[in-house]
């Protein structure tokens, strides 16, 4: 009776724990045969229990499903579209422009991102070391597009990103920057416009990259939804790039007014507070104001060359210190007295240095653009008489300055070649360092490679003919 006793409490117990199976105890309640009623509420709490404990086992096995997909990205994000070098350089890190640095680096595109790598993974495991995370690009709502005007070399897309970093791309070799282009192209337009989950970083780069005042009617409703300490953070952003825009509409004002009232470059020279430069100005300009046919700074350089400078080891290939070479052309443009055999000038490199740098700056080289042509055919003509003459008679048709100053400079060269024993400079090495300053075409078309070699090679039978070139002129 006991045991009885004891299985009904139980079963009321579970009742009232459990009151949706009420119905099934108070049908084993009526049973007779007291061993039915004690095995058939064994059964019925282990049924009860299994119903139970199934929900938490099928929990778990979700939790790990979840763990899993977490900790181990889908297949697709892992799979290598295209992969190689390229040269890159990056101009914005979240809306901020940044210096452009090109660098050579080894990219790796999957189906929703690029990667950079400094080399190739292959060659340098050092990349797949844990805590070694390259840059990434996420390509879901980014934009590609050629361009031009962001770098002088050809071959360059951009790729802007929704956070607001920008990259460029490029490569010398057509059909690669080609294929690049439209893998990373198809790419970005098989993902999604926007990220599919709420992007803060979305949102700070609209406010940074757009007009505070024209967002604030499109944030308005979004700020009714957020949190009260949210809206009070993004309407403080909002009211102070508000300020700092109108600030920056302030300062361009002020600008133009003070752009538009400025002096006259004539006015401003009149009043002596603006001087006639030497450097960076035309040839004929300097002669003319010099009222000589050869640029004074030229001869004051030349001569102190050949007073000590003509056994100098690598003289005009030795550069000498740049800070010096800027302080002495300083000088030179304001027109001050120059002594160059003063001790600031004794290191003969930086007198070298500044009379390159006075070619080099030349608005029009002294070998006008307009003859640049006409003696690179000169010199691939195959008969060597014919070369010089045809030489000679392009030199005799320059103008005077150009005539008077080409003359004077390489008489000075022919002296230094003839000490090539003591400084090591011969026709070829001087040829190299004088040819592209002296010698350029006015809009290089791709071909800089070949116009170098021409312009060395002229500069070359220039001193080595000379005295067949200008021998004969009269002075």
């Amino acid at each position: 009776m006991q045991s009885s006793t004891n299985c009904d409490t139980s079963l009321e117990t579970l009742n009232s724990t459990h009151p949706a199976t009420g119905a099934v105890q108070m049908r084993i309640r009526n049973n007779n045969s007291h061993q039915d009623r004690l095995s058939q509420t064994k059964s019925m709490i282990l049924t009860d229990v299994g119903k139970v404990t199934e929900p938490i086992s099928r929990h778990r096995r979700n939790h790990s499903q979840h763990v899993l997909k977490d900790v181990i990205p889908p297949l697709e994000q892992l799979m290598v579209v295209k992969e190689g070098y390229l040269q890159k350089a990056k101009i914005a890190d979240g809306g901020k422009k940044l210096r452009k640095n090109w660098s050579t680096s080894w990219i790796v595109l999957s189906s929703q991102k690029i990667e950079f790598y400094k080399e190739s993974k292959q060659q340098a495991p050092s990349n797949m070391k844990t805590g070694h995370k390259p840059e990434g690009v996420d390509l879901c709502g980014a934009h590609i597009e050629w361009t031009k005007e962001k770098s002088s070399r050809k071959n360059v897309f951009q790729i802007t990103t929704v956070s607001g970093n920008e990259f460029l791309l490029q490569s010398d070799i057509d059909f690669i920057i080609l294929e690049w282009f439209h893998a990373i192209k198809n790419a970005i337009d098989r993902l999604p416009k926007r990220p599919s989950g709420p992007s803060r970083n979305l949102e700070l780069f609209k406010l940074q990259r757009s007009n505070s005042t024209e967002l604030l009617s499109h944030c308005n409703s979004d700020l009714k939804e957020q949190k009260p300490e949210h809206r009070k953070s993004l309407m403080f952003r909002l009211q102070h790039s508000a300020s700092d825009t109108s600030d920056k509409n302030r300062v361009k004002s002020r600008l133009k007014k003070f752009i538009t009232r400025r002096p006259s470059l004539k006015t401003l020279q009149e009043k002596g507070l603006i001087k006639d430069q030497i450097f960076g100005s035309h040839l004929h300009t300097v002669c003319e104001r010099e009222n000589s046919t050869v640029p004074w700074f030229v001869k004051q350089c030349i001569e102190a060359v050949e007073k000590r400078g003509l056994d100098v080891d690598g003289i005009y290939r030795v550069s000498g210190n740049l800070a010096t070479i800027q302080k002495l052309r300083f000088i030179v443009n304001q027109e001050e007295k120059l002594n160059l055999d003063d001790s600031q000038w004794e290191d003969i490199h930086v007198v070298t240095g500044a009379l390159k740098m006075f070619f080099r700056e030349l608005p029009e080289p002294l070998f006008p653009y307009s003859f640049f042509e006409r003696f690179v055919e000169a010199i691939k003509k195959q008969d060597y008489s014919k070369r010089i003459e045809t030489i000679k008679s392009l030199v005799q048709k320059l103008p005077q300055p150009n005539h008077d100053t080409m003359k004077v400079l390489f008489g000075h060269l022919t002296k230094i070649v003839a000490k090539a024993s003591k400084n090591l400079m011969s026709t070829q090495s001087l040829g190299i360092v004088f040819g592209p300053t002296l010698l350029r075409a006015e809009n290089e078309t791709g071909n800089m490679a070949i116009h170098m070699v021409y312009q060395n090679h002229i500069a070359e039978l220039m001193l080595s003919e000379y005295n067949k070139i200008f021998g004969s002129e009269e002075d």
